[in-house]
């Protein structure tokens, strides 16, 4: 295999709670996550005489906070050879926004370069691998939805399909993932997930009361203008609306792609929108 082109597809959470703080400086959560496989990076990996990464994004160049880049080094070291492709990236899903781009993105060179070069890794090797890339790096392994534990590495299939249209919303506001972490409050209850899991695969309206993020008061208090997405998804009609991840996108959950539409045009034109239609 000398060319191949990959999607790396996005992803939601369907509540994020903080369990508690590890020796290690993580934390313990639960979260359930969900793929959105029609929002999706594109990725063209070649074989070449010499590495090189690309991008039509110009705020992604080859240096070690690529993770995409990373990820090609961390094997490299593992096998002590080097890896001459060409990468490129078209960048799609936005940055920094709680939908997983970056960490699809390395999964998805992870599995390339395991196949491209007959690396043999096992799947429970890469998903060591990939958890010293990120903690949400694993999951894209195998984008399915799933309740996830420990740091989200401890990944538990799940029989969810939500046959609605969900609209995504991203206002372009930039939430750091470690200040957020760093100012969350763990509530050691354990279990609130498992009780979302059970009735996820039923009504969406369900959902209210049981799945929350924990992130979200933190967000919100800082940036009104997102808790005020929220709002506007609700007064809309969307059955279920939440952050994902530590933000800044908020989704809603809609009875049909009418009402979805009707939403997405009274959102400013400046804001990142998108529909899934998968599931439906």
């Amino acid at each position: 295999m000398n060319y191949v082109e990959m999607k790396a597809p996005a992803k939601i959470n369907l509540g994020l709670n903080i369990i508690s703080k590890r020796d290690d400086g993580y934390h313990n959560l639960e979260t359930i996550f969900y793929p959105i496989y029609d929002l999706f990076d594109k990725i063209v990996v070649e074989k070449s005489d010499s590495f090189r990464f690309t991008s039509d994004n110009a705020h992604l160049t080859d240096d070690e906070s690529n993770l995409i880049v990373r990820a090609t080094r961390l094997l490299e070291n593992k096998f002590k050879k080097i890896f001459n492709i060409n990468i490129y990236l078209e960048k799609i899903i936005p940055m920094g926004a709680g939908l997983g781009g970056g960490s699809s993105d390395a999964a998805a060179i992870l599995l390339v370069l395991n196949d491209m070069f007959k690396l043999g890794l096992s799947y429970g090797k890469l998903s060591e691998i990939a958890l010293t890339l990120g903690s949400d790096v694993p999951y894209f392994l195998k984008p399915k939805p799933a309740l996830g534990k420990s740091r989200g590495e401890e990944l538990e299939f799940l029989e969810i399909i939500i046959d609605k249209p969900i609209l995504l919303v991203n206002p372009g506001i930039h939430i750091s993932t470690k200040e957020a972490f760093q100012n969350i409050k763990p509530t050691p209850l354990v279990g609130r997930i498992e009780l979302g899991a059970k009735i996820a695969s039923g009504d969406v309206r369900s959902f209210n009361g049981l799945l929350s993020n924990d992130f979200e008061n933190y967000v919100f208090e800082r940036h009104p203008e997102i808790s005020g997405i929220r709002e506007a998804l609700v007064a809309d009609g969307a059955l279920f609306s939440q952050m994902t991840g530590t933000g800044s996108t908020i989704y809603g959950i809609f009875e049909d792609i009418e009402s979805a539409e009707r939403s997405k045009k009274r959102l400013p034109e400046n804001y990142f929108t998108f529909i899934s239609h998968h599931g439906f």
